[in-house]
């Protein structure tokens, strides 16, 4: 059974009998968890395994455990810095920086493995220009190559641990304002200022084989009328043609209020799919999400499948072990030190509900 394009959220943690029946239908591809889906890792292990046993191949789990304000899990996990930290460091010690960098991430990416998760929808590679309030310290830092360079390191950990990564939010969120879970930001930069800074990062890390990006609700309006996740032009010339993607193109999610452009959810749904995404998120919606798949029932695109499967995790080590691992110890030490330091905090405004924001 092919793995459709939506990827939707449960309201618990655990399966009930209406949700295993959802994730069976054929446009389901894969599940986001939250905060609301986690007690503690033996109950989340016990949820990722309930949800993988109920296809072949299995549906894919995310989670977004980027460290900082944003970070689902807690209990009984590492309590990780947000990437601004990294940036600070970097600014007198790139090396030490570099590798705090490679070894949170292989932390990060280390403790999901072990209790089932696929992925994480990580790393931020938005600049912060002290504008976004909803992205403030989840940047690595300022400046497009500080943030290329820390990300790479940060991926090259998250690989060393079984795990894919997730570049967002394209072409880049940090100029504006907004926050688009609640309203549709305007950036009214040009193409030629978008590309010179903010698609830096995400150009350096597609050549290195970057398996997944995240679109922003963001409106480039010198650029293109709609918001880049329903706009064929950023998604397929710049992203596929230009920058020679190859990854799976996720949508952010179709229930926040910047994807409103797009119509009602069946139309957005049609709408991001012809602009190019290729798996749609559909959270804390549920007649939503249940419009989406049903209008979804019979799309089929082989290339997409192909392209999620390498989403899936690979290997990794078992929670029981975990603790014994070098690395492990190693990572702990820098997290401690990234936690140390003498520095203002990032945060410009921390979002009302963290927990439950969609990515």
């Amino acid at each position: 059974m092919s793995l459709g394009p939506v990827m939707l959220d449960l309201t618990g943690v655990e399966l009930d009998a209406e949700e295993r029946e959802i994730l069976r239908h054929p446009a389901v591809g894969g599940v986001i968890l939250f905060a609301r889906n986690f007690e503690h890792p033996e109950q989340v292990a016990a949820l990722t395994a309930a949800i993988h046993a109920l296809r072949d191949p299995h549906l894919l789990v995310a989670v977004d455990q980027e460290g900082g304000r944003v970070q689902r899990f807690r209990e009984g996990f590492t309590r990780l810095p947000p990437a601004g930290r990294f940036g600070e460091l970097s600014r007198e010690h790139p090396v030490s920086a570099r590798r705090a960098a490679h070894s949170v991430g292989w932390l990060m990416a280390a403790e999901l493995r072990s209790v089932g998760v696929d992925f994480s929808l990580a790393p931020v590679l938005d600049l912060d220009r002290g504008i976004s309030g909803v992205i403030g310290d989840r940047a690595f830092a300022d400046s497009a190559e500080r943030v290329a360079d820390l990300a790479l390191a940060w991926r090259e950990g998250v690989h060393d641990a079984g795990m894919a990564a997730v570049g967002k939010h394209f072409p880049g969120h940090g100029g504006v304002a907004a926050d688009s879970h609640t309203e549709l930001p305007i950036d009214e930069r040009s193409f030629d200022d978008i590309e010179m800074e903010d698609l830096i990062p995400f150009e350096r890390l597609i050549r290195q084989g970057l398996e997944a990006v995240m679109p922003a609700h963001v409106v480039y309006p010198k650029v293109d009328p709609s918001p880049a996740g329903f706009s064929a032009f950023w998604l397929r010339r710049v992203l596929r043609e230009r920058l020679g993607f190859q990854g799976v193109i996720f949508s952010d999610d179709l229930d926040m209020a910047a994807a409103a452009a797009g119509g009602d959810y069946a139309e957005r749904s049609r709408s991001a799919l012809e602009a190019g995404c290729d798996v749609l998120l559909v959270c804390n919606n549920r007649p939503a999400a249940l419009e989406v798949i049903e209008s979804l029932r019979d799309y089929d695109d082989p290339t997409v499948h192909l392209r999620c499967l390498r989403m899936h995790g690979r290997g990794g080590i078992e929670r029981a072990r975990l603790h014994l691992e070098p690395r492990r110890q190693q990572a702990l030490r820098a997290v401690a030190e990234l936690e140390a330091l003498d520095i203002p905090s990032l945060d410009l405004q921390t979002p009302a509900t963290p927990e439950e924001q969609a990515p």
